[in-house]
């Protein structure tokens, strides 16, 4: 989910700059089904929700390129580490981006459910990348943004995140294929968190951060608001009795619900970096990207709350694709081939 700012040569960069601010701040995301708290639907809502698209092909859909830059070059992904967090956290995040282009995996696999995104080209029929690897890593242990942030005050936490001082080493500048990922810890507020957005994605604007940087944030609701942002790996009470919980498949309720968002960002990143490459709509401040079309969708059948047919492991935890060593719930994509939601789980595969 994202906003949009237009580029044409003869307006001044003044009006780029104020533009792209205010469509930052005050468009509003577009949603897939969450069981967001002031959108509190009754039981039929629940399981058959009109705002989202069941699982199977449809017409209504009308995802179209726009003639912007995707990634196609090798893509590298920079975390930074916003608040505290713990080791065993980090590394089910890291295995997670890393399991993308581990082609090895166990089937189904996370690299399977990358394919989807990979068939998603430039204006010269070049593919998204295959090759999806970590970069440098920054900790932000000490809050220096404070524990509540805005949408621009996000920006700021990169700028110091690639500006350092020189006592510290800097991320790198990688404006053609770099993907700057801010992860907030359970004690960190954003605006506009577990309300309407679960994280999000953009691009810095040079006046505040100095260059034009692909970013998303992703938040851990683990405190704050696990039923909505970590569902279905935590439920809201008013989804009532006949709604359970699963259990996570690396045990930390938070992190494995961030991981779904995770990759929502990451393919939509990859896919619309300056949100003028792959989106359905005519508004470009209002895109409906690749993996807005299917938030919620896990399985076969998926639609409303209904998160599709997932698979069961030993442990009872709930998943639907292998990575490097861990299972994770990842959310399936927009396939524009056949013009419907696929992931490596589904049945017809």
């Amino acid at each position: 989910m994202t906003t949009d700012q237009c580029h044409r040569s003869y307006f001044p960069a003044t009006f780029y700059h104020l533009t792209g601010i205010f469509l930052l701040l005050l468009t509003s995301p577009v949603n897939g089904w969450r069981p967001w708290p002031n959108r509190k639907p009754n039981t039929t809502d629940l399981l058959y929700s009109p705002s989202k698209k069941y699982e199977g092909s449809s017409d209504l859909i009308q995802l179209k390129y726009h003639m912007g830059p995707v990634l196609t070059a090798n893509i590298t992904v920079y975390p930074i580490w916003y608040g505290r967090w713990g080791k065993s956290q980090k590394r089910i995040i890291r295995e997670f981006i890393n399991s993308i282009s581990a082609v090895d995996s166990k089937p189904p696999s996370v690299s399977g459910w990358w394919k989807t995104v990979q068939r998603y080209t430039d204006q010269t029929g070049a593919n998204i990348s295959s090759n999806v690897r970590i970069g440098a890593e920054k900790n932000d242990r000490f809050y220096s943004h404070g524990k509540s942030l805005t949408r621009l005050s996000i920006q700021s936490v990169i700028k110091s995140a690639v500006t350092a001082a020189s006592t510290i080493l800097p991320l790198p500048i990688n404006s053609n294929s770099g993907v700057y990922l801010l992860l907030t810890s359970d004690d960190v507020y954003v605006e506009n968190f577990c309300q309407d957005v679960c994280g999000f994605h953009y691009f810095t604007f040079p006046s505040i951060v100095g260059y034009t940087l692909p970013y998303a944030w992703v938040g851990n609701s683990g405190k704050l608001c696990p039923g909505v942002c970590a569902y279905p790996f935590s439920v809201p009470d008013y989804m009532g009795r006949g709604f359970k919980a699963v259990k996570s498949p690396n045990n930390d309720v938070g992190v494995d619900g961030m991981i779904s968002v995770i990759a929502h960002e990451i393919a939509e990143l990859s896919t619309n970096p300056l949100v003028n490459a792959w989106y359905a709509g005519e508004d470009p401040s209002f895109p409906v990207e690749i993996a807005d079309l299917c938030e919620g969708i896990y399985g076969s059948g998926g639609g409303g709350s209904y998160t599709g047919q997932m698979l069961n492991g030993e442990d009872g935890a709930t998943y639907n694709m292998n990575g490097i060593r861990r299972k994770f719930l990842v959310q399936w994509v927009w396939n524009h081939v056949v013009n419907y939601c696929t992931g490596p789980n589904a049945l017809d595969q």
